[in-house]
């Protein structure tokens, strides 16, 4: 094992496995003494990795037929314009504000669209998520975020959208937690948390949504990336093929649900010893709080700058909150294995017992 743990929000840590698989081939892909970054992207080779990726995911996640799956470049970011630009098809489109992200993506809508805040948590400090929404029957789409990185929120159970389609962004928690993809219209996330590494965006797609939109720019048009099997232009072909080794890594694990229990493990080790601390606080609603970032204070920001120096000393290292919020922050996403969070639990009982 590497001596540092990487709890970064992303990008995350890989497996060890998958980055020894990435390093055997990176010189010869299957025997072929040519790079994985030098295979051509319209290639049988690469159609066979892209059309792997995607049965692998259609079978942990039982997506039927009546969904398609696209791969795209422009990170989520990109998908706060082009969700509106595709579904909105000039009607209102509503959103839930459940921190930073979430209002990334409104901010977004709201330049291209008449957008509704139609839940927020905003006033009492993303403490919860809202889900007693008020959506219009008119609204093209709903969009949450399913976990918010920055501040510690995931959405178990999700908010009744009046019968208004769902669409989801699950950057930071699809694989790690078992969502029932027919809840969804789409459901899309960047790679670089639980799928991979950066340069690649994942998405979901209900075929029903999908439609021709008169002056929409192929580049932005889901439809055209899904017709062309996500090579409309020159994908991300390195990033497709870790992809693929991720979830082919998540298969041999157990899928899904396995490594869901695992995180939810790995998640209450911490939850436990914060509440019963009296030095460390989470803000969260218990029935709220993520199993894939648990974020926390110790209520003294000199305090909370040592934490992260001195764990990053031991070989923990990427602990500091996100820019937005304060405190620390603990990604465990499905590849940090559970004898790292045992070793963080240590270091946090030591770290009060020397300045509490």
């Amino acid at each position: 094992m590497r001596p540092v743990y990487n709890f970064s929000a992303g990008p995350a840590m890989l497996p060890e496995s998958v980055l020894l698989k990435i390093q055997d081939e990176l010189l010869s892909y299957q025997g072929s003494n040519v790079s994985m970054l030098e295979v051509n992207h319209r290639s049988s080779e690469f159609f066979g990795i892209i059309d792997h990726a995607k049965a692998t995911l259609r079978e942990l996640m039982n997506i039927p037929d009546t969904y398609s799956i696209v791969f795209l470049q422009g990170g989520t970011s990109q998908q706060f314009a082009m969700i509106p630009m595709n579904f909105a098809k000039g009607r209102r489109v509503a959103y839930v504000d459940t921190g930073f992200w979430s209002a990334k993506a409104i901010e977004e809508a709201h330049i291209l669209n008449d957008t509704l805040v139609v839940g927020s948590s905003k006033e009492d400090g993303y403490s919860y998520l809202p889900m007693d929404l008020k959506v219009p029957e008119d609204c093209a789409y709903v969009h949450i975020t399913t976990n918010a990185t920055s501040e510690g929120l995931m959405y178990r159970e999700l908010p009744n959208t009046n019968g208004v389609p769902l669409i989801g962004d699950a950057c930071s928690n699809i694989l790690g937690f078992p969502y029932d993809i027919n809840d969804f219209a789409m459901l899309y996330a960047g790679t670089q948390k639980n799928l991979g590494m950066s340069g690649l965006t994942l998405a979901i797609i209900r075929n029903d949504m999908l439609h021709d939109v008169e002056g929409l720019p192929y580049i932005f048009d889901y439809k055209k990336h899904i017709q062309e099997n996500s090579v409309y232009n020159t994908s991300p072909t390195f990033a497709i093929y870790v992809t693929d080794l991720m979830l082919t890594w998540v298969k041999e694990q157990g899928g899904v649900e396995a490594l869901s229990q695992q995180n939810e493990r790995k998640a209450a080790m911490l939850y436990e010893l914060i509440d019963r601390s009296g030095f460390y606080s989470n803000w969260v609603k218990p029935s709220d709080r993520s199993s894939m970032n648990v974020v926390f204070t110790t209520n003294d920001e000199t305090l909370d700058a040592l934490f992260v120096e001195e764990a990053a000393l031991e070989g923990m290292i990427n602990l500091g909150a996100h820019r937005s919020s304060r405190g620390m922050r603990v990604s465990i996403y499905n590849a940090m294995p559970v004898e790292a969070v045992e070793k963080l639990v240590d270091f946090m009982i030591r770290f009060q017992d020397k300045y509490q």
